[in-house]
Formats: C-alpha cells, sequence, structure tokens
C-alpha cells in the first residue's frame, strides 16, 4: 500500500495544523514524529506527514533533515509532496523556508513551486504578496516581537528572495480571481521567465482551492495548512482518493487532564491570561530560576498533585519580560531552559495518570512529544482551527498540540470540554 500525499513539516504544531485540514476533507492523516526508520512499517493512511523540528535549527541541519523526510516519503511511494510552514512565514534572512524549499524542488527536478503560508480561517491572508494576521501586516502583528524568528517585513517576496538563490516571483490575486485556467496560464508564464518560487496570494478559501488545482501536476507544493484543504478533492477526482467520513474519529479516553504552555505569543498570552482570571490553578514557570538551578520542574509536579482539577502550567510571558530574560541568559539557553523543564513536567504527568494533554508552542510541542516517546500520531477533528486533537498511536493518550498564535481566547478551556 502506498501513500497519496507526502507532507514535511518543520515543527510538530504545523504538522497537526495541516493533518487537521488533510483529515477534515475525509482524507486518513498520520504524523509520524522525526524520519522513521528506513524499514519501518508503512502507517495505514492516505497522507502522511512527517513532523520535524527545523524551523529554527541551521539551515544546513534542516536541509538535511528534510531531503531525508523526502527520501523516505518517495520510498513509501507519495504521489506528490508538500512543505508545510508557519502561516506567520516564521524565518530569517538565512532561512529556513528558502534553503529547504529550493533543495526539495531540487531533488525532485522541480522547476516551480509556489510559496503561500495563507490561512483565512486562522486570519492570514496575502494579498499582493504580503502577509496579514487579521486586519494588521504581518510586521505590525505580535509577530515583531516573536522571541526566535521576529517578523519585521511583511513583503513576503522579499522575504522569500533574501532566503533564495533563484528568482522570486508573485501570483497575485486578480488572476486568482479570474479561475483556474487563468492561474494556470500564470504559472506557465512565470515559469517561462525563469521564476522558481512564486509567492500566491491568497484572501479566501476559494483562492486556496484554486491554488491546489492549479499545482496538481506540481511535484511539490510549499505553503501554510491551507493550500492543503483543496487537495483532497483533487485526489479525489483523479480517482486516487474515497473520501472517509470516520477519518477524524478518535477513542474516547478517560483520566486526568493538563495544560502546558511555552509560546510566548500575543494569543496564548491571552489564553493563559483568560484560564487564571476564571479562577484556574495554574504554576508558572520561570526561567530565572531555572538558571539558578531550582528543580522547577520537580516543585510543578508536587504542586500539580495536590490540586483536584486540571492544572495549567506555564512559562508564557509577556515580550518585555521575555526580552529581560533573554538578555540576562542568552536567547538560546533561555529556550532550552524552559523546553526541558516542561518536557520534565510531561514525562511526570503522563506517569501521574494524565492522559488528556494540551500544548502550545511548536517548540515546546516538539520537546514533549520527545520526551514522551511519541513515534506517530493519529489525527481527530479539530478543536479551533487548524488544532486537532491527535492520539499518540498504541497508547492511552490524547494530545493537542497548539501553535502559539493559534485558538480563542478559551482554547484551553475548549479543548478539554471536548475531552471530559
Amino acid at each position: 500500500m502506498s501513500i497519496i500525499l507526502g507532507v514535511i513539516a518543520d515543527d510538530f504544531t504545523g504538522a497537526t495544523d495541516v493533518a487537521s485540514m488533510l483529515v477534515r476533507a475525509g482524507m486518513r492523516t498520520v504524523q509520524v514524529i522525526g524520519v522513521p526508520a528506513a524499514d519501518a512499517a508503512l502507517p495505514d493512511a492516505d497522507a502522511v506527514v512527517v513532523a520535524l523540528k527545523s524551523r529554527t535549527t541551521p539551515a544546513d541541519q534542516a536541509v538535511a533533515e528534510s531531503l531525508a523526510a523526502l527520501r523516505w516519503l518517495q520510498q513509501a511511494g507519495a504521489r506528490q509532496f508538500y512543505f508545510k510552514y508557519c502561516s506567520t512565514f516564521d524565518s530569517t534572512p538565512a532561512g529556513n523556508i528558502g534553503p529547504v524549499a529550493e533543495a526539495l524542488m531540487a531533488a525532485l527536478g522541480a522547476d516551480f513551486a509556489i510559496a503561500c503560508p495563507a490561512f483565512p480561517e486562522n486570519g492570514r491572508t496575502v494579498f499582493r504578496g504580503h502577509l496579514f494576521v487579521g486586519d494588521q501586516l504581518l510586521s505590525d502583528s505580535g509577530m515583531r516581537s516573536h522571541p526566535l524568528t521576529p517578523m519585521l517585513d511583511a513583503n513576503l517576496v522579499t522575504v522569500l528572495q533574501a532566503q533564495a538563490e533563484g528568482p522570486v516571483g508573485l501570483l497575485r490575486y486578480d488572476t486568482l480571481a479570474r479561475g483556474l485556467q487563468a492561474t494556470r496560464e500564470r504559472i506557465a508564464a512565470l515559469r517561462a521567465e525563469g521564476v522558481r518560487l512564486a509567492v500566491a496570494d491568497a484572501v479566501n478559501n476559494d483562492d486556496l482551492r484554486v491554488l491546489a488545482q492549479a499545482c496538481a501536476d506540481l511535484p511539490l507544493i510549499t505553503a501554510g495548512s491551507g493550500v492543503a484543504l483543496g487537495l483532497p478533492e483533487v485526489y479525489a477526482a483523479r480517482g486516487w482518493l474515497r473520501p472517509d467520513a470516520q477519518a477524524a474519529q478518535l477513542p474516547s479516553i478517560g483520566g486526568k487532564a493538563a495544560v502546558l504552555s511555552g509560546s510566548c505569543s500575543t494569543a496564548t498570552n491571552a489564553q493563559v491570561q483568560q484560564w487564571l482570571e476564571a479562577g484556574k490553578p495554574g504554576f508558572r514557570v520561570d526561567a530565572l530560576a531555572l538558571a539558578e538551578g531550582i528543580d522547577v520542574a520537580a516543585a510543578a509536579l508536587a504542586w500539580a498533585a495536590q490540586q483536584q482539577e486540571p492544572v495549567l502550567i506555564y512559562a508564557t510571558a509577556a515580550p518585555q519580560q521575555v526580552q529581560a530574560v533573554q538578555a540576562a541568559l542568552g536567547v538560546e539557553r533561555a529556550g532550552q531552559l524552559v523546553e526541558h523543564c516542561l518536557a520534565r513536567v510531561a514525562q511526570g504527568l503522563v506517569e501521574g495518570g494524565v492522559r488528556r494533554l494540551v500544548v502550545a508552542g511548536g517548540e515546546t510541542s516538539g520537546a514533549v512529544v520527545q520526551a514522551l516517546g511519541v513515534q506517530s500520531l493519529r489525527i481527530g477533528a479539530p478543536i479551533d482551527p487548524g488544532v486537532p486533537w491527535t492520539q499518540a498511536q498504541g497508547r492511552q493518550l490524547l494530545l493537542a498540540l497548539k501553535s502559539g498564535n493559534f485558538g480563542g481566547i478559551d482554547f484551553f478551556a475548549k479543548a478539554l470540554g471536548q475531552v471530559a
């Protein structure tokens, strides 16, 4: 049995995000953690998402890991490939979106691919090549203060060109509005001009569906999760896929529940504040205390054991607090201390009977999943757009891995309420 779509995601929450889009359209999807061994059994699924932790690693390392994922997916028989990055195009002038995209294109013998992070349902739209977060330009949004990948330019053509060796072009909204044939003709013209990567506008789901159809014959799509919305329909029309109405069904699992939050995004700050203001139990992880050698993880677990309801253990802080900690400890050390602590807490919580765990933040989710030894996830129904519940395959454990920027203000309570 071979799979239809092979996805390479640059972080763990982004992987569940794109998997959720496929599942909601009836595509049975499994997320694997890291590149499986060459002799690993092929998951029983229509799509496989390989979740890497490569968004903020050095570019050459990100390229090597992404190419390894591609080779495994090729051996699994995938008919098309998808490089998934964040809907806020999280990156630096050195990468990693451009270098990974071009390396995957070279390996596939592809001369063209789109780049489209748009996810309109979550307020991420691209217009005239500029990325908007809600009504704000990316550069005016909370992403200006991201601790690892601050985004100071909303012009994605400029951002991507700084990372890419080949020419970067633009596939505009007015072309998409004219439909599939006009879009295909513009792609052909861009290819004839020597453009290798083209930022694609998209302001609604109809644009995403046009892009999915127009890119159906390309070996590689590079995008956020939005373009994936239209792919199952394309595959079904070709007779490759029989949509499964039960694709998102997960078993009911009892046990304790908890929330871990390492993200410092604007959305997650609001979600943490809402939880605390509702009088629900919360324990703050202090990075400076960790740096002093205090066993904060043990203290958090001891505190959690005394609570009678789901707990929140968080390192989430306002931008000015994050900047102060980074100034004292350095960006890399501060992040590593918090990730290691929350990963230890996750292990202790699961050992203590937690079976439903919400994790906020891409880096935090990656650390937690690795610490728990999870190798693959079956994808369930969405809690909010882009964030599904998942089940660790072969285990009585449900995980909701949330990108820092995603979810409504009541996300934590809403997530736990779905699996109460």
